[in-house]
């Protein structure tokens, strides 16, 4: 252990004592001027495939909506969401309208402009879960 503190050398990631205080070996750490590649990847296991959302963020510009439209666009092209998605489900007790939305705000909305324009009850919830709320009429 150094008999003096030097900010510069010090790690609190490192546990190997030895690596700091040898100047010969091979530091485990990585450059700190080199390039993070902090790109978000997305997996399906039913396609056996992972992506990297560079795409999405470097031509498509859609900054912070990358993973929601990546989803979106795996379910139009494949028939279904790629691992970790599961999206929001409105369904109308009276009559066959519904949406499937990714934001369970996104979702609440249209049951409600449904309810609102039908009279219709709606019910709210995950596709993977069995639990739901129902929007009613608002009273007028």
């Amino acid at each position: 252990m150094p008999d003096s503190f030097d900010e510069d050398e010090f790690d609190p990631l490192d546990t190997d004592e030895q690596s700091s205080s040898s100047p010969d070996s091979a530091s485990p750490h990585r450059d700190p001027d080199a390039e993070i590649d902090d790109t978000p990847t997305i997996a399906c296991t039913r396609c056996g495939r992972e992506w990297d959302l560079g795409y999405e963020l470097d031509d498509l510009g859609i900054g912070n909506q990358a993973i929601e439209q990546f989803a979106l666009d795996h379910k139009r092209h494949t028939g279904h969401y790629p691992d970790g998605v599961a999206p929001w489900l409105a369904d109308c007790r009276h009559c066959p309208e519904g949406v499937e939305r990714l934001s369970e705000e996104a979702a609440r909305r249209w049951a409600q402009t449904h309810a609102r324009h039908t009279r219709h009850a709606v019910d709210i919830g995950r596709a993977n879960d069995d639990e739901s709320s129902i929007v009613d009429a608002p009273d007028e």
